[in-house]
């Protein structure tokens, strides 16, 4: 009753929107709604006041009371509310009540209106901040890269011009190399190199040089402009200790060669800093000579290359041989960063030299203009400790209004009154809410659009999703038609078993979403239950060996070979539940058995050999027993009732399937949950193990609709066992072909072991009935012993022929040191042939076989699970019983497909490559001749008339035009050519003598949703096949068209 209130609520809301009622008619649903919830009597007569300091310690009873005074009948509550509520309710109060609504909503609009603000400054300054950090790191990236170039040059010149004896370098060759290195050096204007020179040096330095040392401090105080500078008008260096001139520069600063950098002030002290540092020193931004823009020099001291890395200040001024200097002009430098961040530039950069506070140096930016009121300082390191940089940073323009806060916090605001103004409107007036019928029609038309919309979207998806795996499970399928032995071929059906397996777990959200529709129908065909469950084994056979666990299975000798049913929601229902359980068991064992109902009521063999002291693996299991005793054919009345679990004996099969595991178990709290879709146990499982948690629901949905029953017991650190029952047809009549395809495959098996016998050792019960089971569904007979010495005994005595003895791996290692022993006396069982021996064991790597091996006599190792393709596989490559691939005849009309479509011209379009291939691979395997287009609108050229193809196979779902549209299009422009020729327009023989074009378009698709036959036949297509290709839906369309060319005799 509450739910269908506030459905008419919101419907009621809906329609005050679209004008179709007044506001008295909204009011009317939602007093309904919020008076079910609290009575009207008990909220007027003062009981919230007179209860309210103990509403919190009597919540239970409260609500209690509460529930059981809220009216049954929805009628009877509109009638109430709609000739009381004006009664009881005070005009006065509730003016008081608008009047405290509209004010507590001024206040919180004006409220959500500062905070919207302060984010959004906030974020404004967060802005600021990442683009100015981004510059300054960005500057000083660039300039580490060049100073790191600058210092690998100082290392230059010791080795070359220092080290050697004459130099190997003078000013031309350092001028060319520097000039040709400059890329790496992006931030630098030049690069100089200063030679020591002391004063008892200076005159034969200068006759050396052919120039005077000139001094610096002249040009410091004389501004120099561009072209103005002459090295010739300097005056000589004044008298000192020792001098610093420039013999090497960069063909940009030429001009400083013969200056002495010791003879400048700042210079100076930057130059003796660097030589006792050992490190690069950076100078106060100056005025750079010629280009007259503000720049740093940057000195590296060059010392001799015998200089410790720890050497004392002393010592590296002794070492000194001369200062390498990089000229940074600042100004250029910002301006070819902010150049390169151009498209974001939207702030004023400055760049100042803070080393000194109180008079910080500008070294590039503006002063004024951009937005005062926010700005930004980041931090710059250019590897000096002494000297200090800034970047600020602020905004171009002024910060815009806030016009979201302000929209935002006025729409709140209206919307406040809006509902103010409603409920004062309907507070007066009530009336009946609009015809049911109106609203209902407006649900339903919502449910069958949002229907519409999910089934599109679940139809987009699996197609986007299977276009992939029929790329993989059509490679198979080609690798399958390659000459392939046994081994190989199982491998390959394993392949493609995993292949289809993944494509049902992708249908799980499907099959969800048609168990919500209640669409979701069972097949009823015939198949192998064996075989399905030899796919599962194999599905799951790497993970249970990489785990080291015991994977098996065991099928009673009662249940029927053909069953008719639905095989792949079966094999849905195992894959889930032993996937669960292989996600879930670390140690120990996993076993799926499969009975008859009866069989497990009537025997009380099959309960006893389940408890936990003889088990798979010997780990103790939960009772499976407790997992069916909620089952209604367990039941006393279901036991009394035979013909509830056998309605017709003679047909159907009522099977029982259990899956055993030796796992973590199910907590106790969270067994309640666990077919609840989309619940996991706990927070932790979907991390650690992932999964979905739809694969339970959708099994016991699933088992539902087989009339059967799921259920389980789970003991924590034990183990789980989930058990279901399903009902079957059995599949002994009507069914002959399909006997004689499985008995085909059966002989091809066992005919090879007939007439052998197998002694197997095994000291666990249950796990050599399993090894029984699977070597007499290839024909061979079995003897079980549980140790070595019965073992001894019984092929000593016994006058029957051993043909193979099959070790268990527990007994192997357990009797190492009778194992010599064994090992001779087996091969001197007076035979024609020795038996074979071989050893059965989870994992090949952590089986022991080196003290048989020393006896000369190696074992065949059979890996676990146990099928029975690849237990024939073993046991035909150790005895040599034949080794050749029985490629079983499907019945499929191989011979007759090929007569159709061989030296047929086929088209095959599809944007995806690999469904291209896969496509293309199939029909040539038939002998036809390909071509491949990758687009509709390529098929449409190469079909247009005259063409010479015989059929096309055309794509459904491709970008820019759909198969659909492609086929459109194609039969129009066949239409157009027909009726040409047929008015004489064109003749026919510039059409190819065809007088009727009309070429067989086939339609492939992955997409079991959309593609339906009256779709493809609605745009004009002839058919349509899935892919990849069956052989039998291929035969059955190609027939149509093309007509068989086999003789009569064939």
């Amino acid at each position: 009753m509450v739910n269908l209130c506030w459905f008419l609520s919101w419907m009621s809301y809906l329609s005050v929107l679209g004008f179709d009622l007044k506001t008295a008619d909204l009011f009317l649903t939602l007093c309904c709604c919020i008076l079910s919830e609290i009575p009207m009597n008990w909220f007027i007569n003062g009981g919230f006041m007179e209860k309210r300091a103990g509403f919190l310690g009597y919540r239970e009873k409260i609500w209690l009371k509460l529930w059981e005074k809220i009216p049954a009948s929805g009628s009877k509550l509109h009638h109430y509310y709609q000739f009381n509520w004006p009664k009881m309710f005070h005009r006065k109060w509730w003016k008081n009540l608008l009047i405290a609504w509209v004010i507590g909503w001024v206040v919180a609009s004006s409220w959500l209106f500062c905070y919207m603000s302060s984010l959004a400054t906030e974020r404004r300054k967060e802005t600021l901040a990442g683009m100015c950090d981004e510059r300054a790191r960005m500057l000083q990236d660039q300039f580490n890269v060049s100073m790191n170039h600058v210092q690998a040059l100082s290392i230059l010149i010791s080795t070359f011009h220092h080290g050697k004896n004459p130099s190997s370098i003078d000013q031309a060759t350092f001028a060319r190399f520097t000039e040709r290195t400059a890329f790496e050096r992006p931030l630098t204007s030049g690069v100089a190199y200063a030679v020591r020179v002391l004063h008892s040096e200076r005159e034969q330095f200068e006759k050396q040089q052919g120039w005077t040392i000139k001094r610096m401090d002249t040009m410091e105080q004389t501004q120099v402009q561009e072209d103005d500078y002459a090295p010739e008008t300097q005056d000589p260096s004044p008298v000192q200790e020792e001098y610093a001139p420039v013999i090497f520069a960069q063909e940009t600063i030429s001009h400083v060669i013969s200056i002495d950098m010791l003879s400048g002030k700042e210079d100076r002290d930057n130059v003796l800093r660097a030589r006792t540092s050992g490190k690069g020193v950076l100078t106060a931004p100056f005025r750079l000579l010629k280009s007259n823009r503000l720049g740093v020099i940057l000195t590296f001291a060059v010392y001799k290359s015998e200089l410790s890395s720890n050497a004392t200040p002393n010592e590296r001024i002794q070492a000194t041989d001369g200062y390498l200097g990089g000229v940074f002009d600042v100004e250029s430098l910002v301006e070819k960063l902010l150049h390169q961040l151009a498209s974001k530039q939207s702030i004023i950069v400055n760049v100042y030299d803070t080393t000194n506070l109180s008079q910080s140096i500008s070294m590039y930016g503006p002063d004024e203009g951009g937005d005062d009121t926010m700005y930004h300082i980041s931090t710059l390191n250019f590897g000096d400790p002494i000297r200090k940089h800034e970047m600020h940073c602020r905004f171009k323009q002024k910060p815009p209004w806030p016009w979201l806060a302000i929209t935002t916090s006025i729409g709140v605001l209206v919307i406040a009154l809006l509902l103010g103004h409603i409920f004062h409107a309907t507070i007066n007036r009530i009336a009946k809410v609009e015809d049911d019928f109106h609203k209902m029609m407006e649900l339903q038309q919502r449910a069958v659009a949002a229907d519409v919309a999910k089934s599109q979207f679940l139809a987009t998806v699996s197609h986007e999703i299977r276009t992939p795996m029929n790329g993989v499970l059509g490679m198979l399928q080609m690798l399958m038609d390659t000459d392939l032995d046994i081994t190989q071929q199982d491998y390959v059906r394993t392949a493609q078993a995993s292949g289809k397996a993944l494509v049902s777990l992708i249908n799980e959200v499907l099959d969800q979403a048609k168990i919500e529709s209640g669409k979701l129908e069972l097949e009823a065909v015939r198949f192998d239950l064996r075989a399905i469950l030899d796919d599962v084994l194999s599905l799951f056979s790497g993970k249970s060996q990489d785990k080291g666990i015991e994977l098996a299975v065991y099928i009673s000798d009662r249940v029927p070979e053909i069953l008719i049913g639905d095989p792949g929601r079966f094999r849905q229902i195992i894959t889930n539940l032993m996937g669960n359980s292989i996600k879930f068991t670390e140690k120990g064992h996993i076993f799926v058995t499969v009975h008859l109902v009866e069989e497990v009521i009537n025997s009380i063999e099959v309960e006893t050999d389940l408890s936990s002291k003889n088990t798979l693996s010997g780990l103790p299991v939960a009772d499976r027993r407790c997992s069916w005793e909620t089952f209604d054919k367990f039941s006393q009345e279901g036991l009394m009732c035979p013909q509830t679990l056998l309605p017709n004996s003679s047909e159907l099969i009522n099977l029982i399937v259990s899956v055993e595991d030796t796992g973590v178990g199910i907590p106790f709290e969270a067994q309640s949950r666990v077919f609840t879709p989309f619940m996991q146990v706990g927070p932790s499982i979907s991390r650690i193990h992932g999964g979905t948690g739809i694969g339970l629901s959708i099994s016991k949905c699933l088992v539902g609709m087989m009339n059967g029953e799921i259920g389980f017991v789970s003991e924590p650190q034990i183990g789980s066992t989930f058990t279901f029952t399903a009902v079957f047809t059995n599949g002994h009549s009507n069914s002959d072909e399909y006997k004689n395809q499985q008995n085909s495959r059966s002989k091809s098996l066992s005919s090879e072991f007939h007439g052998m016998t197998a002694l197997v050792v095994d000291p666990r019960p249950v796990r050599a009935k399993v090894t029984r089971y699977n070597l007499q569904r290839i024909g061979i007979q079995v003897e079980i012993t549980s140790d070595l010495n019965e073992d001894f005994a019984s092929t000593a005595s016994g006058t029957d022929v051993i043909n193979m003895v099959l070790v268990e791996k527990e007994v192997w290692d357990t009797d190492m040191g009778f194992l010599n022993h064994f090992v001779h006396k087996l091969r001197k069982i007076d035979q024609v042939v020795p038996p074979k021996l071989f050893l059965l064991a989870n994992s090949i790597s952590s089986t022991k076989t080196s003290s048989a091996e020393s006896g000369g006599f190696t074992p065949t190792i059979i890996s676990k699970p146990l099928r029975a393709s690849m237990l024939a596989a073993s046991l035909q490559r150790a005895m040599g019983v034949g080794n050749k691939v029985n490629c079983h005849d499907r019945g499929l009309p191989i011979l007759s497909l090929c007569n159709l479509l061989d030296g047929k011209r086929i088209l095959v379009v599809d944007d995806n490559n690999v469904n291209l291939r896969v496509a293309a691979g199939a029909l040539k395997k038939y002998g036809a001749d390909v071509e491949c287009a990758a687009s509709g609108k390529k098929a449409i050229e190469m079909l247009r008339p005259p063409h010479p193809f015989d059929a096309c196979f055309m794509d459904i779902q491709m970008p820019e035009m759909d198969g659909f549209e492609a086929t459109r299009r194609i039969r129009e422009m066949e239409h157009e050519i027909n009726s040409r020729v047929r008015h004489g327009e064109v003749s026919a023989e510039a059409n190819g003598n065809i007088l009727n074009w009309h070429i067989p378009i086939l339609a492939m698709t992955a997409d079991v949703i959309q593609a339906t036959h009256e779709e493809c036949s609605k745009c004009g297509m002839d058919g349509y096949v899935s892919k990849p290709f069956e052989g039998e839906q291929l035969y059955r369309e190609v027939t149509r068209f093309f007509k068989s060319t086999v003789s009569p005799n064939e």
